[in-house]
């Protein structure tokens, strides 16, 4: 996404007008644990609503206020712009990543999309969190 701003890394409280997919797309980035990965896709299909996209503009716009960094592009490439923040929660969180080749631009790693992904394992739907 071109056009991702994440606000400070303070997460300032979120306000009480975000609308309401917007305020279950930040719920669902908040259930993701530590060291873990969401996809935009998994989040909208999470809820059942909306995709990818919209997941994405959901994040660019109110994303500050969560871990933003576990909620990603399918591919595993690191948030443009905020690469270097994303990677030090990543390292902080043992999240799993694979070694950038010497060949890679800027020599960042992605994440290891099959070992970080986050399914949800299903008990959080089931306390009704949907």
């Amino acid at each position: 996404m071109s056009e991702v701003s994440l606000p400070d890394d303070g997460r300032p409280e979120r306000d009480e007008a975000l609308p309401e997919y917007a305020e279950r797309v930040l719920e669902v980035a908040e259930l993701v644990p530590p060291g873990r990965v969401m996809t935009y896709g998994d989040v909208a299909e999470w809820l059942e609503e909306g995709g990818p996209r919209q997941v994405g503009r959901v994040m660019a716009l109110y994303g500050g206020a969560v871990p933003w960094w576990r909620v990603v592009r399918a591919d595993g490439v690191l948030l443009p712009g905020h690469e270097l923040r994303a990677l030090a929660h990543y390292r902080a969180e043992g999240t799993p990543l694979k070694e950038a080749s010497r060949a890679a631009e800027g020599h960042l790693p992605r994440l290891d999309m099959r070992r970080a992904r986050w399914d949800g394992d299903g008990s959080e739907r089931e306390q009704g969190h949907t």
